[in-house]
């Protein structure tokens, strides 16, 4: 299959996220793509699309042909978005180790939980999609992919 025939990823970003913070951020113009502000909900379109989210299925080659929700913002905004998207089916990412630096001090982040730049090239691997330039603006790349391997199916090894 190729990229062209997949429905674009929706990332819907908390308009309190902070454009020079958020790790997809250099994703947006690029083919295959679409980014909304939160609180934009286009139901019309989420027919057939699958959200990143923790405590649901693992996302499969069995999803290969959905489309791809993320929500982007802290954990705790991330938390408060997922009501207005409880409709799309939540899919889980199987177990990998983020690099990205957190430092709440409020706020305890989930111990399974990703940089959103990391969750979508994880995601992108599973599902069979081009990862290419994905991570080349995000600037803990080489620890990412150091500390956690792939097989060629996309699945992390464990």
């Amino acid at each position: 299959m190729s990229e062209s025939t997949f429905p674009p990823t929706i990332i819907v970003v908390h308009p309190r996220e902070r454009r020079s913070k958020c790790t997809v951020e250099p994703l947006r113009g690029r083919a295959g793509f679409v980014f909304l502000r939160f609180p934009e909900n286009p139901r019309d379109i989420l027919d057939g699309y699958v959200r990143l989210g923790i405590g649901g299925p693992l996302l499969s080659e069995t999803d290969a042909r959905s489309g791809l929700l993320v929500l982007d913002g802290t954990w705790r905004l991330a938390k408060r978005m997922e009501k207005s998207y409880s409709d799309v089916p939540v899919r889980s990412l199987p177990p990998v180790r983020t690099v990205y630096p957190r430092n709440s001090k409020m706020f305890v982040d989930p111990a399974t939980g990703l940089a959103t730049i990391e969750a979508l090239y994880v995601a992108h691997r599973v599902l069979g999609r081009d990862t290419s330039g994905l991570l080349d603006h995000y600037c803990w790349v080489e620890s990412f992919l150091q500390i956690n391997s792939f097989h060629e199916s996309g699945q992390p090894v464990t």
